[in-house]
């Protein structure tokens, strides 16, 4: 469980202020991770409504979420009407001392409430504004609706997702947007350090397509150069064996993945098969892949014959990467996580402790670090409104009353 010490916000980032405007998952996240490292993340929220990630996702027997304490986690939360004029003048006042706004609204939105960058960046020619969307601020696609998982098509994900035999798969998790994100944070921090010699701030356009497709490897290289399309492949890479998963004498399944010369020539021998590396068949990369599906038999055959727990020591003695197919309960349990805290316990005040996963990556002097999960709706407007912005009691109350705040 985190510690009070931890409570208090430190990391890279802590000399940073962040205005959140974004909802759902792909700002969000972005938020996340800069508050994950100590920036201070103040989320704006619609009064009486607030983000819908607050309701997504799998939910306890009363009927709050489960995923808006991982995603909202570190944050502030005000709450703010941005569709009017004296709620736009509230930003204009606070942006004065942001360094980082982040928005994923359809382009054009934020200019429609008086909050374009052109208006912003004369009220502080420092700010970073990262603008996340479907398709990014250009082109002729730049106002269309885009979810993530028409960024995970478009980008060609979901094209290789998935068994050959069925239609394009997703993966279970947000992927697109979540690449969206790390590109945006990335973009940010890359923006604040320019920054710090230009002395000016810049838009950071972050596209759920491109961010996509930025991941995609070769693939359109491939095909300009050499025609050739990835097909959807299930659970190998073509032409990179051994990389599969095998099955083990107690009916368990365990991933190996051996695909390089000298990997491939210890699996050899832990299977006491040291032939096989010498066979040309498989002794090189190339002559692997143009023999994957029998090499791949050959392990499996072998694989089967011999307990989860007992293959993968000797796998493990041998030096052959391998991994289980963890769930969480897995993961929870596993040593190794634990030993790494790679999952942290946070006392939640309705859930009581929760446990979710840890920051990464890793720093050695200056880490991140979980301080409390999600807030409650407009937890913060006193601080912030008060102690940043100098409003009184009177004017918050009044601003609140009004529908405001």
């Amino acid at each position: 469980m985190q510690t009070d010490a931890q409570s208090r916000r430190e990391g890279p980032l802590a000399d940073l202020r962040v205005l959140e405007m974004g909802q759902l998952l792909a700002g969000p996240f972005c938020g996340q991770m800069l508050a994950d490292f100590g920036a201070e993340v103040i989320k704006c929220e619609q009064p009486g409504v607030g983000d819908p990630m607050r309701v997504w996702g799998r939910e306890k027997p009363h009927g709050h979420s489960l995923w808006w304490p991982v995603v909202a986690r570190n944050k502030k939360s005000i709450t703010i009407n941005l569709r009017t004029e004296e709620g736009q003048a509230l930003i204009h006042e606070m942006i004065k001392s942001t360094d980082i706004l982040i928005e994923n609204f359809r382009p054009g939105t934020m200019e429609r409430w008086n909050l374009g960058y052109g208006v912003l960046s004369q009220i502080n020619p420092r700010l970073v504004m990262v603008r996340v969307t479907g398709f990014g601020q250009t082109g002729p696609y730049a106002a269309r609706a885009g979810y993530g998982a028409i960024g995970e098509a478009m980008g060609g994900l979901r094209y290789v997702v998935g068994d050959p035999s069925t239609q394009p798969s997703r993966m279970g998790i947000s992927i697109g947007d979540e690449l969206a994100a790390m590109h945006a944070a990335l973009g940010a921090v890359m923006a604040i350090h320019a920054r710090a010699r230009t002395g000016k701030g810049q838009i950071v356009d972050s596209a759920i397509y491109e961010a996509v497709l930025n991941m995609m490897e070769s693939l359109v290289t491939e095909y300009d150069v050499a025609g050739y399309v990835r097909e959807r492949t299930g659970p190998i890479l073509p032409n990179v064996s051994p990389s599969n998963v095998f099955e083990t004498g107690d009916n368990k399944l365990l991933l190996i993945a051996a695909n390089q010369d000298t990997v491939f020539q210890r699996l050899a021998a832990a299977m006491d098969r040291p032939d096989l590396a010498e066979d040309e068949r498989y002794a090189t990369h190339s002559a692997r892949g143009r023999h994957q599906a029998e090499l791949d038999g050959i392990i499996n055959d072998w694989s089967k014959k011999i307990p989860l727990k007992e293959l993968e020591a000797l796998l493990n003695e041998y030096g052959v990467p391998c991994g289980l197919i963890y769930t969480a309960s897995d993961m929870i349990a596993d040593e190794h996580f634990q030993s790494r805290e790679a999952i942290v316990t946070v006392h939640h005040p309705e859930f009581g402790d929760i446990r979710m996963q840890n920051v990464a990556p890793r720093l050695s002097d200056t880490p991140g670090s979980v301080r409390h999960v999600g807030p409650e709706l407009g937890q913060h407007n006193s601080d912030v409104y008060g102690g940043v912005l100098g409003l009184s009691e009177e004017r918050q109350a009044k601003l609140a009353a009004q529908g405001i705040i």
